[in-house]
């Protein structure tokens, strides 16, 4: 039973579209997980309930529910995945403070690098109180392939101090497309969502082995 939570406090990184596939994901590989939706956008929920593989979901918005239900929750489940709000709210502070281990996705600009050093600042701030957990790792998204951007990026997140996954998910439509067709990269067809598919595995793949084996 671990909790992995998507944190950032700028919108639009992707921290919804992961954690649907890392829970889509994981129950594929028949794991008992349940998606914790803690964005005001509901998106990650919305789009869980649209497809077909019941994958079970909560909606908790708030930092005295999460501090209650989340340990509940994660008794209850092999895997919870936590789709974390956008910005360093006292919900974040309280994600923070329960997950294993934290995921930063962040996009190749400049805004989402600060961004993600802000995030790595609060969750240095939970490790302080924690021991040293949660673990965290950050990750490239919504990258294009072969431009100098991606690699100053690269350059960027290595100054952070914590780990960089060695998976990037690239920019593509297929992704785009998946919350308008109520479905997951593995369930659209073409090139484009094959290769996502591909890089979602790598990617996840890299996520559980920084999990402590039980």
């Amino acid at each position: 039973m671990s909790v992995i939570a998507f944190v950032n406090q700028k919108g639009g990184c992707a921290k919804s579209t992961t954690a649907v596939h890392l829970a889509y994901w994981l129950f594929h590989k028949q794991l008992n997980v349940l998606l914790v939706d803690a964005d005001a956008q509901r998106s990650s929920s919305i789009w869980l309930e649209s497809l077909e593989a019941p994958i079970p979901c909560h909606v908790a918005q708030t930092s005295e529910e999460l501090l209650k239900q989340l340990p509940k929750w994660a008794d209850q489940h092999d895997m919870v995945i936590v789709d974390g709000p956008a910005g360093l709210s006292d919900a974040t502070k309280s994600i923070v403070q329960l997950a294993d281990l934290a995921i930063i996705p962040c996009q190749p600009t400049g805004v989402d690098l600060r961004s993600a050093a802000d995030a790595v600042r609060l969750i240095r701030q939970a490790q302080a109180d924690r021991a040293g957990e949660p673990l965290v790792a950050v990750f490239l998204s919504r990258a294009v392939k072969g431009t100098r951007l991606k690699d100053e990026a690269m350059g960027h997140l290595e100054s952070l101090g914590i780990p960089i996954l060695k998976t990037v998910i690239h920019q593509r439509q297929a992704i785009a497309d998946t919350f308008g067709q109520t479905a997951t990269v593995w369930e659209l067809l073409g090139k484009a969502a094959v290769e996502a598919a591909e890089e979602f595995e790598q990617l996840f793949r890299e996520i559980m082995a920084l999990l402590p084996k039980e």
